[in-house]
């Protein structure tokens, strides 16, 4: 049997793990070498060489098995302590988490990164050396007219502030960063993107109103949803769906003051329209907090294992697929869509795989 040789993918997505998954909790390498040895802790420097992408050593199986289970929940990290759970004590989610995790990484042990398809271990984890390219709206000139950190003039001048939706931006520019260490991932607004931009994977983020690549895409694709600007058919807009009963339109809630009670959210995955071998993501509300629950639905912790585990039992693997759901807004803040929860979810198409 020939020997199994490094595997630089598989260092970087280690590190990745320990870096990026939680990154608020500053993982070391010391508290990893304590938590996968259990009462004989392994060397820092063999947790460094196995995260070493110039010169690798691979991890045995066993190791990646407490990898995978380490990392499958945060309940792993208690305080200051990490630690691995038992496999018996995780919850169904978890161990979906798990065996997906614990896939990809064996699948990079061998060193197939450059051959074949990597499983992916959520929806946001792509072919390693694919670009992916999220695109914003530009917020009006309107919006942006009185604040000086919008203007490039002012020595204030922040660009992030230019973007429609950056609450939605800066969730899901992390998580697609950490599950794609290997990849070209960048962000714009739809007017500076690019030719070979389009036939990237294109993330989009926000609605017909003012992002016109989500209008390009969704112009080009067999979808039985639209989105109704505020301005158009109702007070508030909306998005309206085909179906056999006629018509229908799914609205935001606002009480007599204008305050936004219930957003409504689309998540829609598709092919691309303008490379058959890339995907078109749009995550989109009406406002604001509902474009952030779309992104949330599939990034938060709490609600992510639940929701994918969810979109595969109701899709299968058909692409494409749409999503419509509420996203409540309790104390000014939107809350992440749980998709188990019948009530809700507004709209889904096609129907359920076989």
């Amino acid at each position: 049997m020939s020997p199994v040789l490094p595997r630089p993918a598989l260092a970087r997505r280690l590190r990745a793990l320990r870096e990026d998954l939680w990154p608020e909790a500053g993982i070391t390498q010391t508290q990893l070498a304590r938590a996968l040895g259990g009462s004989k802790p392994l060397s820092i420097s063999l947790i460094s060489s196995w995260e070493n992408a110039d010169k690798p050593v691979v991890p045995p199986n066993r190791r990646l098995e407490a990898y995978a289970t380490l990392f499958a929940t945060r309940r792993s990290l208690d305080g200051a302590t990490l630690r691995v759970l038992p496999v018996e004590q995780l919850t169904d989610e978890e161990r979906t988490r798990r065996k997906e995790l614990l896939e990809e990484l064996l699948w990079l042990r061998e060193g197939r990164e450059s051959t074949a398809p990597r499983p992916p271990a959520d929806i946001w984890t792509f072919d390693e050396g694919q670009n992916i390219t999220i695109v914003c709206a530009r917020l009006p000139e309107k919006y942006r007219r009185h604040l000086s950190y919008a203007n490039p003039e002012s020595a204030d001048f922040v660009s992030l502030y230019t973007y429609a939706d950056p609450d939605a931006l800066i969730e899901l520019f992390g998580h697609i960063r950490s599950r794609n260490p290997g990849n070209n991932v960048k962000f714009c607004t739809s007017e500076e993107l690019t030719a070979d931009d389009y036939t990237s994977h294109l993330v989009l983020l926000g609605g017909v109103d003012w992002n016109s690549v989500t209008r390009d895409v969704i112009e080009r694709v067999d979808l039985p949803v639209e989105q109704v600007g505020r301005d158009d058919d109702a007070e508030h807009g909306g998005f309206r769906v085909r179906q056999d009963g006629g018509p229908k339109l799914f609205e935001p809630k606002l009480d007599s003051r204008q305050h936004l009670l219930e957003d409504v959210a689309h998540f829609y995955r598709g092919e691309s329209p303008f490379n058959r071998k890339r995907t078109v993501t749009v995550c989109n509300g009406m406002y604001g907090r509902g474009t952030l629950g779309a992104v949330r639905a599939l990034t938060d912790a709490r609600f992510r294992d639940r929701n994918i585990a969810y979109v595969r039992e109701r899709f299968g693997d058909v692409e494409p697929f749409s999503i419509i759901s509420r996203v409540p807004v309790v104390g000014g803040q939107g809350l992440t869509p749980d998709w188990t929860l019948e009530e809700n979810r507004l709209h889904e198409w096609p129907e359920a795989a076989g």
